[in-house]
């Protein structure tokens, strides 16, 4: 079984934001799959139950706040028997310019709260990610790393990730 695990923020507020780039990637992937989330509370996770290629697959959004990723993910790995090496983390990524695309396994947190919960939580960092990049070029106009992940995408930045999570999605049902 695989697990691939879109991170973000819960609620409407944060639909649109940066740091949700993971969760607007496997709702993508969920589409495109034909599978449907549903809140499970004893992980504290949106699970979406598939199959790619034969093989079953957990689409995944923890809904524990950015910070706290790693508890979902570990209860969804213990109760399904999930090694690290069957894991995909998608996420944003704030020093990688926007447009940018990194696919890359064993890496440390670099300072996202979310993979340094997951790395905590899992005593690994043994787990494929794939990090998007939503930076700005001019790195000092984005100002307070809390404050710009929280921003919402602008318009023509929403069609250019549309396009970003169609490539990724293609990779990943490739």
């Amino acid at each position: 079984m695989k697990l691939i695990i879109g991170l973000g923020n819960p609620g409407k507020e944060y639909e649109k934001t940066r740091h949700n780039a993971g969760f607007l990637v496997v709702d993508a992937l969920a589409q495109k799959l034909g599978a449907s989330f549903k809140f499970q509370k004893k992980f504290n996770a949106e699970i979406a139950q598939t199959k790619l290629e034969g093989e079953d697959v957990l689409l995944m959004k923890p809904q524990t706040f950015m910070n706290l990723s790693g508890e979902s993910v570990r209860a969804v790995m213990d109760f399904y028997k999930i090694k690290p090496k069957d894991i995909v983390v998608i996420q944003d990524d704030k020093d990688i310019l926007f447009g940018q695309v990194k696919y890359q396994t064993d890496r440390s947190a670099a300072g996202h709260n979310g993979i340094k919960s997951i790395i905590e939580h899992l005593s690994t960092q043994e787990f494929a990610r794939i990090r998007i990049g939503v930076a700005w070029k001019d790195k000092e106009k984005m100002g307070e790393t809390a404050e710009f992940v929280l921003r919402n995408f602008s318009k023509s930045e929403m069609e250019e990730l549309n396009v970003i999570i169609e490539e990724i999605c293609g990779k990943i049902l490739s």
